[in-house]
């Protein structure tokens, strides 16, 4: 199986989900994405993936996500894209789906 993981390597749930997937032999590419962001229609095809709306993948806790808290999808992908540290990690895509992996173990949904 291959799998593609959004990772942040000094996120300590980010390394769980990679553990996780290399631990269920998974061929995975790894995107450092705060190095290598994804465009905004690879975000959004992602979010879209994982049925979830790109406000949902907003890291809350980053002081840039107070101003998007009434903003659109548009312009909270907009703003994910321009600052990246805003995406909430990890997030993994296989064959079967996306997820975002908080908590990690909700990435065996797509194993």
């Amino acid at each position: 199986m291959k799998a593609t993981i959004w990772h942040n390597p000094r996120c300590s749930k980010s390394r769980e989900a990679l553990a996780l997937l290399q631990d269920a032999g998974a061929e995975v590419r790894i995107v450092e994405y705060l190095k290598t962001p994804p465009t905004r229609e690879t975000l959004a095809a992602l979010y879209e993936k994982a049925e979830m709306r790109p406000r949902d993948g907003l890291r809350l806790a980053e002081p840039g996500a107070k101003p998007l808290k009434t903003a659109s999808d548009d312009a909270i992908l907009d703003a994910m894209v321009v600052d990246p540290i805003l995406i909430e990690r990890p997030l993994v895509e296989t064959e079967k789906g996306a997820r975002l992996g908080r908590p990690p173990e909700k990435i065996r949904e797509i194993l």
